[in-house]
């Protein structure tokens, strides 16, 4: 078990690079398999999940070779076999072997995907997708059976009930080599959908309306292997903006598109944390208090992302008067908020609405980190509080975040991760 130990009240400065997108490689990854030649990726980040998908490949005879940036996946000895369980209830992204394998091999056996809880996350919308297409899904002791006809897959309209990033990225994996056209109406919006749309058309595939809310997919027999940059993470730069605007006097966030982060930028800004902003990086410099506190409403992209309403919560702590937060995507993504009030934050949740007064002082204290975003919101606050702070669950943090203590660390943070032993009662 791995803890996280931060000496907090330390001003930080410099330079933090961001690395590739972690809802965009967990999904370029499953995608690489639909070809009949090596993929290599770019910019893939050195995640835990990128490894539980790499392990994943490998069960499947799948080749991997990667060094931490750059990943080579060569399919062409690729099997299907069964994965029910393991590294698959790990991760909430497995799912996207689903239309993966479905389009593959014309059926798979998926395991119900795993991940942070956030609350009901329901694959109805995938299954719904993967049903018009000419698939049968049926769940049988928790692990999905999928099947196609013995004539394939047949291109088809699909309307999205509601906007689902994983649903829109799943059913366009299936629809690739489908028979005739698929058009998906209500689509999700978001970059990682244009990430993936990209890396499928490099193989082959033609996808149109990437970024709009309607993909139309024209079917295609056979795809081949690529070369793919990832895009940067805008999650990753989110946090370490936050960060900067919490706890920073000159800190440079670099490699980001900023057009991605417009929602975040937005609000700090209305805060009253001056940015400075070039073509592909973000300066905050330390802000003038008082900070204005502000309301924030999570919505599809480009509106203000879920992922980023935890991590921004701890500068919010900054502002005087009352913030709000309502997440209209994960009504229960409020498991931070009991921690920060045993550091002394005040603030409370009424139904699907979080209540933050401010400013207040937080103090150092053991905290756990229930989920990803959760904890990349515990992190900050441990280095805005006085006294050591010590974050449990870190496994989660791992999930999506890349080197996070070398890049603290670079900042000046005086920070450390500690291996310590489980003991049993």
């Amino acid at each position: 078990m791995k803890k996280i130990v931060i000496n907090g009240g330390k001003k930080l400065s410099g330079t933090v690079t961001i690395n590739g997108a972690k809802n965009s490689a967990v999904a370029l990854i499953p995608a690489s398999i639909l070809a009949d030649s090596p993929v290599t990726l770019e910019g893939v980040p050195d995640i835990q999940d990128v490894h539980s998908l790499i392990e994943i490949l490998n069960i499947m005879h799948v080749k991997t070779d990667f060094d931490g940036s750059t990943l080579i996946i060569d399919p062409t000895e690729m099997i299907s076999i069964p994965m029910p369980s393991g590294k698959i209830q790990s991760l909430r992204a497995s799912y996207y072997f689903m239309g993966a394998l479905l389009t593959k091999y014309g059926q798979g056996v998926v395991g119900l995907p795993g991940g942070c809880f956030l609350g009901p996350r329901p694959i109805d919308q995938h299954l719904k997708g993967f049903r018009a297409l000419g698939a049968t899904v049926e769940n049988e002791l928790g692990a999905m059976y999928l099947r196609t006809p013995e004539e394939g897959l047949k291109g088809s309209r699909i309307y999205l009930d509601v906007v689902s990033i994983g649903a829109t990225l799943n059913v366009m994996l299936a629809a690739v080599k489908a028979k005739g056209t698929t058009i998906i109406e209500n689509a999700a919006r978001e970059p990682e959908i244009i990430d993936v749309a990209t890396l499928l058309n490099n193989m082959g595939a033609k996808v149109r309306g990437a970024g709009t809310d309607i993909l139309r997919i024209e079917g295609v027999k056979e795809l081949h292997g690529c070369r793919h940059t990832v895009i940067p993470d805008r999650i990753e730069a989110g946090t370490y903006l936050a960060l900067a605007g919490a706890i920073g006097t000159d800190i440079t966030v670099q490699n980001v598109i900023v057009e991605h982060l417009e929602g975040l930028v937005a609000k700090m800004e209305e805060m009253g944390i001056p940015m400075t902003i070039d073509e592909d990086s973000i300066r905050v410099k330390e802000a003038q208090l008082p900070l204005k506190p502000i309301n924030v409403k999570t919505l599809p992209y480009p509106g203000f992302a879920t992922d980023l309403q935890q991590p921004l919560t701890p500068l919010i702590l900054k502002t005087v008067g009352e913030s709000t937060i309502l997440d209209t995507i994960y009504a229960k993504r409020v498991k931070h908020i009991p921690e920060l009030v045993r550091m002394g934050a005040k603030a409370r949740v009424e139904g699907d609405l979080i209540l933050l007064e401010g400013p207040c002082k937080l103090k150092g204290v053991e905290v756990e980190a229930s989920d990803l975003r959760a904890g990349a919101c515990l992190v900050i606050a441990g280095l805005m509080a006085e006294g050591t702070t010590t974050i449990t669950g870190v496994e989660n943090i791992l999930r999506g975040y890349d080197h996070i203590i070398d890049k603290l660390t670079d900042l000046g943070a005086d920070v450390k991760m500690i291996e310590v032993e489980d003991t049993i009662i």
